[in-house]
């Protein structure tokens, strides 16, 4: 423990602010149901309420380059199938802990009061962790002055969507060397175009789940310029002349052999298995037109009207009567349909995650209102994720060449 703090924790300057970063990480891994600084604190030897408030409330230490290093030790030792983008609910009384609305929350299943944050994990089936958080800020907060300046939220901070703060994080890791082996997310995100063309347009694979009501054309369905009527005016673009059937449509019309049975892990009970189909459509909508069409535009003056084809993948069990989830995939064209139903189905391991940072080690049980000591909070809570994961997967004694250690 006192290696991984050491080391975790190096940029933080002070060495009294690291012995607190000690401190707070093993109040949090104590027994006791709640994590609250107050709570942590009466179960600590060495625990003092006043310099825990400190540390996280109001000291200056940067947790950026602590989620850097967390990040440097994790990847290489989980090894990561993929890159899982997930949001996060805390449910709250009041107005004014920072970012609080009433707003969509998962936590409850409802509308209500709360808190939301976004995050990228790296994820195998077999272990993950949280890489990058981001607090929601709803726009209600984007001019509300006093609240700002009372939660100690930064000026250049304002409302941005969830889709925009997942490539935010994407991109801040980007910048520290670090990309995905693939972008997994549920129909929340995936459902988003804008989101799927941004991480075309970042070269970043993806399977992401999607609504039943997305539309999109058939692989071979072709654009159709009409004829000109007269000799004045400008050439008619071609486009596709039938709408767009939904995901939903174009899955009920395909044979029933089309369909595999699919192992993809093992669970605690057996095989985890159902039916699948991979099938090759053009993904439509304005959304998806427009960028296209600007782009084609601007380098060659023109477009032909056809849309990039992409993987649909089809979920539907033995015992449904119609299908039940879709995905849909930029991997290449030759992609086993194996590979795209484990990269589906790995964003499983997240809500493990989830249940773990809530209810095993306080991720929810922060009082602050600040925005500062959310992120201090959120960032101690992810070091001591990371160093449990680390002694699951390399439980023996630290050494020069172990995954656990810097040297």
């Amino acid at each position: 423990m006192a290696l991984f703090v050491g080391d975790v924790f190096a940029s933080v300057p002070r060495k009294d602010q690291r012995v607190k970063g000690d401190c707070y990480l093993r109040g949090l891994m104590l027994d006791g149901r709640r994590k609250s600084i107050q709570s942590m604190a009466s179960r600590l030897p060495d625990g003092d309420e006043q310099n825990l408030q400190q540390f996280v409330n109001q000291s200056t230490w940067d947790p950026v380059p602590v989620q850097r290093r967390i990040c440097e030790r994790m990847l290489p030792l989980i090894g990561p199938a993929a890159w899982v983008i997930d949001d996060v609910s805390v449910p709250k009384d009041g107005r004014m802990s920072v970012a609080v609305a009433p707003q969509y929350c998962g936590a409850l299943g409802k509308r209500a009061n709360c808190q939301v944050a976004v995050s990228v994990h790296a994820a195998t089936d077999t272990a993950s962790c949280p890489m990058q958080w981001r607090l929601f800020l709803p726009e209600e907060w984007t001019s509300d002055t006093e609240r700002r300046t009372v939660t100690r939220i930064p000026s250049e901070v304002t409302h941005r969507e969830k889709r925009r703060l997942a490539l935010d994080m994407l991109d801040t890791l980007a910048g520290w060397g670090m990309r995905p082996p693939a972008v997994v997310a549920d129909a929340a995100y995936g459902t988003n175009a804008h989101l799927r063309s941004a991480l075309s347009e970042r070269g970043i694979g993806y399977v992401l789940a999607v609504r039943a009501d997305v539309s999109a054309h058939p692989f071979d369905a072709e654009p159709v310029a009409p004829s000109r009527n007269g000799p004045i005016g400008c050439w008619p673009q071609p486009r596709y002349r039938h709408p767009a059937p939904s995901v939903a449509d174009l899955a009920s019309g395909l044979a029933k052999d089309s369909f595999t049975a699919l192992t993809w892990r093992q669970g605690s009970r057996g095989e985890l298995r159902s039916r699948f189909a991979a099938v090759r459509v053009r993904p439509a909508g304005k959304a998806v037109e427009r960028p296209i069409k600007a782009a084609a535009s601007a380098e060659q003056g023109w477009w032909d009207g056809v849309l990039p084809d992409c993987w649909l993948l089809v979920e539907w069990p033995e015992d449904a009567e119609a299908p039940t989830d879709y995905w849909l995939s930029n991997l290449s064209a030759d992609t086993p349909i194996v590979d795209l139903v484990r990269l589906a189905k790995v964003r499983w391991r997240i809500e493990h995650d989830y249940r773990e940072l809530k209810h095993g080690l306080g991720l929810d049980h922060f009082e602050g209102r600040s925005w500062p000591g959310w992120h201090h909070h959120v960032t101690l809570v992810t070091a001591t994720h990371a160093f449990l994961t680390e002694q699951r997967l390399a439980p023996k004694a630290p050494a020069p060449v172990s995954p656990s250690t810097k040297w």
